[in-house]
This record gives C-alpha cells, structure tokens and sequence, in this order.
C-alpha cells in the first residue's frame, strides 16, 4: 500500500489521516502534542461511521503507525501533508524537517488556508517539490481541495499530485495562480466580515445569520452553486439578462466589505453569548455529529439526483467499480 504522512494533527491533520486510511493508504503520523493521539482516534471514529455511507465501495483500511518524530513519519512516504499552526516560521521549520528526511519524489503539501506555496517554498532545500492541498472540513467527508502550486512546482508534479488526491476520493481544483487566502477561504472571508458588521450594528443574531444561510442561499449553494445559482435567476435570458438587472447594485453602497469592524472585546463577547444561546448546551462532538450527518444525507440525495458532488462521488464509485 502507499504511504502517506501527516505532520501536524489537530481536527485537520487528523481528518486528512482518516481520508488516506479509508481509501487504502497506510498513514504515518506525527504530531508532538500530549493531546494529539486522542484527537486523531475521536475523528477516526467519526469518519468510520460516515465514509461508507457515501461511498459505495472502499478498499480496506489501511495500516496506522504512530511516529516519534518527523522523520520517522516521512522517510517512506509518497505524499507528506502538513497541517501544522497557522504561523509561517514554524510552517517554514517544520518543511525543512520533512524534506530533510523525505524521498525527492514525494509530494509535499501544505493545508495552510492564507500562506501562498512562494512563501512556505522560503528557504526550502527543494522548493519545487512543495505546494499547497488546501482542504475543508470535515476532511473525510468534503471533496474539495484546493491546489496550489507555485512557478517553481512542475507541471509533472502538479499532475501528479491531483491523481494522489483523486485516488482518495478528492476533487482537486488548481488554481490559476497563488493568491493569499486561496479562493474558498477569499470568499468566506467576504461574508464573515459583512456578518461580524450585522452583529456590531445590532442587525441580526449569530442565529439569525445561520438561519438566512441555512434556510435559504446555502441550500441553493450546496448544490449550484453562485454563478449557475445567478444564472437561473436570469431566466431563459441567463447570465447576461441578470447581470444586466442586478449588475447595477454591485455599485450602490450596501456592504462594508472594504471595511473591517474592530474585534474589540465587546464585540468577542456579544458572538459568544449569542453563540453559547444558540448552541444551547449542545458539545462541540454533538455539533460536529450533527453536520456529518446533515453532510451525508444532503451527498446521499445528490448523488441520487447526480449533482454537483453528489455526481463527482458517483464517478469515484464507479471508478472504483
């Protein structure tokens, strides 16, 4: 079986160890925290409940080898994935240690979700041989993964890469170019900052926000999308018609987009006091178990209709057929 390592675990690290291992790949893992061995078992278990209600077939699982260091992990390994903290220095140490004891032709990738792959490549033995595999969570259950290559990173290896990531069930999309941020996490950012302004003015609730997103455009989102979701409301015109409609609004002054409200500490605890009353007293686990299993039934019944990731699962499984 192929080998993959994960340096760094937390609730990525350790869903990225539960995707290569449902798909067959023996996983090396490390990550010197106390608390990581603990973490990466808990979202194991939540991703051998899961997977296999969305996949038709999967191979068997492959082996877990807890590891002492980082090059005992990667010395084997045909695709390291870092998902260390979000802190450039120690993602730029820690990609020093792996190439220092990996194989020249393995993929080295980062789950960084800012950092562009120039700025990990910093210094880097091998600069080529690093690009980013941004994913989403959860890991195990979420397709999409950005890939990010820089100049430096051959066409070859690009390829490559996106084979490894389709062979564990992943739909990568290459990015034309590095940009901070990537582009999922650009775009989640444009509607975080426009929510955290609502909250600061007294508009809506946390609650309030999630219920506009759930109960309406996200539904729409899950399964067309924001372009194809815009064309259609053009009518049998499409696109042009509606961006001849609404196209004028994007000039008039509705959001704060360019404008970032100030974190203070009144504002911190206003999020989470509305965040406390709307989780009312469920855990972080019973939350997370919520939305896999919202996440599986809403892929069952894409899959059903053959759309949008529902049809990219469908030609996993028959690939694997």
């Amino acid at each position: 079986m192929p080998v993959a390592a994960i340096i760094g675990g937390g609730v990525i690290g350790a869903a990225w160890a539960s995707r290569f291992l449902l798909h067959g790949w023996n996983v090396c893992f490390y990550d010197p925290a106390s608390h990581s061995e603990a973490v990466l078992h808990a979202v194991l278990d939540k991703a051998r409940h899961w997977v296999p209600e969305i996949y038709d077939q999967l191979p068997p699982e492959g082996s877990l080898t807890i590891c002492e260091s980082i090059a005992e992990a990667v010395v084997d390994a045909e695709w390291v994935q870092e998902s260390t903290p979000e802190r450039l220095e120690i993602k730029q140490s820690v990609l020093r240690d792996i190439q220092a004891a990996c194989s020249e032709t393995a993929i080295v990738a980062s789950s960084t979700s800012g950092f562009m792959p120039s700025e990990l490549q910093a210094g880097a033995s091998r600069p080529e041989q690093i690009l980013v595999a941004h994913p989403y969570n959860p890991v195990y259950l979420l397709p999409i993964v950005e890939c990010v290559p820089s100049q430096l990173v051959p066409l070859a290896t690009v390829e490559r890469a996106e084979e490894i990531l389709r062979d564990i069930g992943m739909k990568p999309i290459t990015l034309r170019a590095e940009i901070p941020a990537h582009v999922g996490d650009r775009l989640l950012e444009a509607v975080w900052r426009e929510a955290l302004w609502l909250i600061k003015d007294g508009i809506a609730t946390t609650e309030q926000i999630d219920d506009i997103m759930t109960h309406g455009f996200g539904l729409r989102w899950g399964q067309k999308g924001l372009f194809e979701t815009y064309r259609t409301a053009g009518g049998e015109a499409g696109m042009k018609h509606f961006l001849e409609q609404f196209g004028p609004c994007l000039q008039w002054p509705w959001t704060k987009l360019t404008d970032v409200p100030d974190l203070n500490d009144a504002l911190i605890d206003r999020i989470v006091e509305q965040s406390d009353q709307q989780a009312a007293g469920r855990s972080v686990s019973e939350l997370e178990d919520e939305r896999d299993a919202n996440l599986v039934a809403m892929l069952k019944a894409l899959k059903q209709q053959d759309s949008a990731a529902g049809a990219f699962l469908n030609r996993v499984g028959a690939a694997d057929a």
